[in-house]
């Protein structure tokens, strides 16, 4: 099972941002994925949308780092096998040059989840590796604005959205 998701969202700087992208894919990603229990690893750049929509509403946290432009996933069997991934090695210690780019990041945020329930398309089945996710995909995370609200928004989402998005063919445009 690949039941453990993190999350990185960031943005880069134009300048070495391609240098980045070429240690992130050569270097840094078969790295992690030496680690125990990780099986997956993807990333990808957001598609910029004409405009907020404003049925979405963002944080005015400001606290809350703003990065979205790239979004780093990590796939392992559960969100345990995150507790040892770390960029450092056994003596505490970062590799100058894994340091370097990590710090290229800009108004990163990270998020650890542990995966209930899973819904896939029927395209699924088409996929290169076992746990390979899809070239595209959608995140997010859903509020109702009002707690007594919820478990009408989990009924929405469990009973009715998720099933048939699972019957829906995928699109990339």
């Amino acid at each position: 099972l690949d039941r453990g998701i993190s999350i990185a969202w960031y943005d880069l700087p134009e300048s070495g941002r391609e240098q980045y992208l070429d240690w992130l894919h050569g270097i840094y990603i078969p790295k992690l994925l030496k680690y125990p229990r990780m099986l997956w690893a993807a990333h990808y750049k957001t598609v910029e949308s004409i405009g907020p929509l404003p049925r979405l509403r963002h944080t005015k946290d400001a606290s809350v780092p703003t990065g979205y432009r790239y979004i780093f996933i990590l796939g392992a069997q559960d969100a345990h096998a995150f507790s040892a991934l770390t960029p450092y090695n056994l003596e505490g210690k970062i590799d100058p040059a894994d340091q370097k780019m990590l710090a290229m990041r800009i108004r990163e945020r990270v998020n650890v989840f542990t995966e209930e329930a899973r819904v896939e398309g029927p395209e699924a089945k088409q996929r290169e590796g076992q746990y390979t996710p899809a070239p595209c995909l959608q995140l997010g995370r859903f509020n109702s604005g009002a707690y007594d609200q919820e478990d009408q928004l989990l009924s929405r989402y469990a009973d009715y959205r998720l099933p048939l998005m699972g019957g829906m063919p995928a699109s990339v445009g």
